[in-house]
């Protein structure tokens, strides 16, 4: 099955692919099956097959349409006609062979000067997938439209020319595809076959490129030697390169999780439409934009603040037991509310931010440059609000992902910018969620679209609840006259005498869910060991250190700011730190994971359900707190955000003391904690 749209910069359409509409691809109609070359007729399965949405990109000639073609003829998912169109322009032009980069480069100006300047989007599968390809222009005038394109994918590959090894573009397209936030980057080596299939010319340009891709915190990094002219690793394993044993790209595609990196936690449903066919039915239509939701569940309406139960969730096929992020559903509420488009249905104890301030990055797309002060529209999921460029923090080089100081964004410019809004919206970080995390900007007057965006978070909370550390992490304040002097002692000359390495354990779970009696169970056994600790515990930070601090959402910040800073220094005087806090807002604990070194954080979710630690309630608060006697209590009128990949997970209704505390040594011991040192 093949199909194919294009995307050109026409006022509003990017909104579908950063804003969390409904994507250009989506919106195009599946073509049928059945006529292509070799296709089989469609079917329930196929249906049901998975989708893997990704991107290419690479330098000018780098062969990315030559690629994408060689992956569609191979595949037979080329329509009879389409072939012989390509036939035909390719003996117009004097190629001796059939050129299949004509698949997809179909615009004019494209077939004229080779090379890919819009967009082109192609639609095939697999008996085991199917398939969206974004094929993106490589032209560093073009970063806008690798932007646009790139913004939904699951995968990028970037194309490198064998012969040139990494160029800037090739860095440059892996940094954008980092900042997209996309999980999967694969670096397709092309052109293998004009450098006799080198393996030494391949592992050079693996090697340099892996030093590279070490500054991006790629998650998922694979390297493929290929020559999409000749077919060599695309879709059939390659006679001339058997040095490589990673199998196809192809094999690559078809196998690459991606369920694992959705966001299938966090529920979040922007309304789309209000369905009202008569007086006795009212449905919220909309497309889940991550999580699940299930009949019986309670949410609660943003902003209004109300909340409800889901009465049922209805496809055009019917009722439906459960949906999940990207079905279309309409849902019915228990309660008659006033809910309308923009509206935000979500958990009552896993909410978004909801603020009026924003920490963004964007890439600006056109001519007319971007300068403080300037009005716009800013279009997130389904809501639209005015919006105001406050400040332009600094732009990014993305040939040396340095970042400069300016007064204003031009064409292609990507830049870390803040923005006010009119109205709230309900947002997630867009590296926590790419649905609830992007947005565009929109012209008042043209209604163009003029930046694609990508939430970073509230700059006033970023810039006075969270600052970061000197030695690494995120941008922090610094205070006026005060000049870093470094550490008298390193933190490894205080590991070795201490013979075990130092950490901060992080603690985290509801009131009551035995967070303090396995801490001081784990800080005995180590402090038995010989181990330096240091256990920091809700009661005792509250009696001293914090003492000037309430219970409000901003006391609750402040009091883990401090915290984490304590965490920071005793770990740095070789202390296995633990700390045991509800600190129930993710933004807190990743700014204490942010403060130590990378591998040195280990994030211990508490996770006993909240009717236990209810029955347990050995102080009485959840009793007082049900009763209005406690304000802002975690779990009952506060929410709690659960983590999202902590590096052990325990739940005492099913664990003793002395086994959840065994398993918590044993991730101390398997992670190199404790044990000898130098």
């Amino acid at each position: 099955m093949s199909g194919e749209t294009r995307v050109n910069q026409v006022p509003g359409e990017a909104g579908a692919e950063m804003g969390g509409g409904e994507s250009a691809e989506a919106a195009a109609a599946e073509p049928a099956l059945g006529s292509a070359v070799g296709v089989a007729a469609p079917s329930d399965r196929y249906h049901r097959m998975e989708m893997l949405r990704f991107t290419t990109a690479g330098s000018v000639d780098d062969g990315k349409s030559t690629l994408i073609g060689r992956l569609l003829y191979d595949t037979k998912s080329i329509f009879e006609d389409q072939l012989e169109q390509v036939e035909d322009a390719s003996r117009r032009r004097g190629d001796e062979s059939v050129d299949l980069a004509l698949l997809t480069d179909g615009l004019r100006a494209e077939r004229e000067q080779k090379i890919t300047i819009d967009v082109a989007y192609r639609y095939f599968a697999t008996p085991k997938r199917k398939f969206i390809i974004a094929d993106t222009p490589g032209h560093i005038q073009y970063t806008r439209n690798m932007v646009t394109g790139a913004s939904t994918a699951d995968l990028a590959i970037v194309l490198i020319d064998a012969r040139n090894g990494v160029l800037t573009q090739s860095k440059r397209h892996g940094f954008i595809a980092s900042l997209l936030g996309i999980p999967h980057i694969v670096v397709a080596v092309n052109k293998m076959d004009l450098v006799d299939w080198s393996r030494d010319v391949y592992e050079r340009i693996t090697t340099e490129y892996s030093r590279f891709a070490e500054k991006l915190g790629a998650d998922d990094l694979k390297f493929i030697p290929i020559s999409a002219l000749e077919g060599d690793n695309v879709v059939t394993t390659s006679a001339n390169m058997t040095w490589f044993g990673g199998g196809t790209l192809l094999h690559h595609l078809e196998h690459v999780h991606v369920r694992q990196h959705r966001n299938l936690v966090d529920f979040r449903f922007p309304v789309q439409y209000v369905i009202r066919p008569h007086q006795d039915f009212r449905g919220y239509a909309g497309r889940v934009a991550s999580g699940a939701v299930r009949p019986g569940d309670e949410v609660v309406v943003l902003p209004s603040g109300r909340r409800t139960r889901v009465a049922g969730v209805q496809t055009f096929e019917g009722d439906v037991d459960e949906a999940i992020a990207g079905d279309s559903v309409v849902v019915t509420t228990e309660d008659e509310l006033d809910i309308s488009r923009g509206d935000m249905l979500v958990r009552p104890l896993n909410l978004p931010t909801m603020s009026t301030e924003v920490d963004a990055t964007i890439c600006w797309m056109v001519d007319e440059p971007l300068v403080p002060g300037a009005e716009l529209w800013l279009r997130h999921s389904t809501r639209e609000v005015k919006a105001v460029v406050t400040r332009i923090v600094h732009r990014i080089d993305v040939d040396t992902l340095h970042r400069e100081q300016t007064v204003s964004v031009g064409l292609n410019d990507i830049a870390r910018v803040q923005i006010e809004l009119a109205s709230p919206i309900f947002f997630d970080r867009y590296r926590l969620n790419r649905e609830t995390g992007g947005f565009v900007l929109i012209h008042p007057h043209s209604n163009f679209t003029v930046a694609a965006g990508m939430i970073r978070g509230e700059p006033r909370e970023l810039r006075d609840m969270f600052p970061t550390p000197a030695d690494g992490g995120v941008e922090r304040e610094i205070s006026p006259n005060v000049v870093w002097e470094g550490w008298n002692i390193t933190p490894e000359a205080r590991e070795k005498r201490n013979r075990h390495k130092a950490a901060v354990v992080w603690l985290t779970g509801l009131s009551g869910s035995g967070k303090s009696t396995l801490a001081r169970r784990v800080e005995s056994q180590l402090f038995e060991m010989g181990c330096q600790t240091m256990l920091l515990d809700g009661d005792q930070v509250r009696h001293g250190l914090n003492g000037d601090l309430s219970f409000s959402a901003a006391d609750r910040t402040e009091n883990i700011r401090r915290i984490a800073e304590v965490a920071a220094l005793f770990m740095r005087q070789g202390s296995i730190v633990i700390c045991c806090f509800v600190s129930p807002y993710r933004k807190g604990r990743e700014f204490a994971r942010g403060l130590v070194p990378e591998g040195r954080f280990a994030e211990v979710w508490v996770s006993t359900p909240i009717e236990e630690c209810e029955r347990r309630d050995v102080k009485g608060l959840y009793a007082k707190a049900r009763a209005g006697e406690i304000k802002s209590f975690t779990g009952v009128s506060d929410p709690y955000e659960e983590p999202e990949k902590p590096e052990l997970t325990l739940d005492t209704t099913h664990l003793t003391e002395d086994e959840a505390a065994a398993k918590v040594m044993l991730f101390l011991k398997e992670h190199g904690f404790i044990g000898m040192v130098g």
